[in-house]
């Protein structure tokens, strides 16, 4: 299996998307794709979201597809039977972090503060979610984090946009930036793949070359 590190290097930028229309799922992915984006998260809020995720790994694009807003154990494992290669929380529970490292797809945790990292790292993770990045802190948590837990890697989401995005992916202990302003939802209803498409595009430019750690 995959480790979640591998996923998180795949673009600078991560889209996140909630999808209310399972059918336009494919058509999304492939515009991230032409738009240079290899990673996408679609958020466990609309009833349309297994199935979202289910076409896109059908689909066999050239994206892998986490899922995202998982809150309990059945989260996780619904993710995975839905193909989901990842799953990511918007926080973390002694619960989940328990079942992360026996699940059947990488689990990454969220945190917003140092007492958070330091429970995420007792129970043996090394990659966190930063969340909701801006409101949390933002670049200089980040930064805060780096002396104390050198060893933690981070993709922070929430709050950010294309014109911060940068500041975030200079950080050596960033990884990859979250972001819904890839896929807005009047773009999204529109089905305006070339906009989606032009909005990827920027976002995979935000770093020149995939950062290690």
């Amino acid at each position: 299996m995959a480790e979640i590190a591998d996923y998180l290097k795949l673009s600078p930028v991560m889209p996140v998307v909630t999808i209310e229309d399972a059918s336009i799922a494919a058509d999304l992915a492939r515009a991230f794709v032409r738009g240079g984006i290899r990673v996408i998260e679609v958020t466990l809020r609309t009833p349309a979201a297994l199935r979202a995720i289910e076409e896109i790994a059908r689909a066999k694009i050239d994206i892998v597809v986490g899922a995202g807003t998982v809150l309990s154990i059945a989260d996780l494992h619904a993710a995975a039977n839905a193909g989901a290669s990842f799953a990511i929380s918007p926080g973390a529970t002694p619960t989940l972090l328990a079942a992360g490292p026996m699940a059947t797809i990488p689990y990454l945790p969220a945190v917003a503060t140092a007492s958070e990292l330091m429970s995420g790292l007792a129970a043996g993770y090394r990659c966190f979610k930063f969340f909701p990045a801006a409101a949390a802190g933002g670049i200089p948590m980040l930064k805060s984090f780096a002396g104390p837990f050198p060893d933690a890697r981070f993709c922070p989401t929430g709050g950010i946009s294309q014109e911060t995005v940068k500041s975030y992916l200079d950080l050596p202990n960033v990884l990859c930036a979250g972001g819904s302003w890839l896929s807005p939802a009047d773009v999204l209803a529109a089905r305006d793949w070339v906009k989606i498409e032009a909005l990827a595009a920027k976002a995979a430019a935000s770093r020149g070359l995939p950062r290690g750690g």
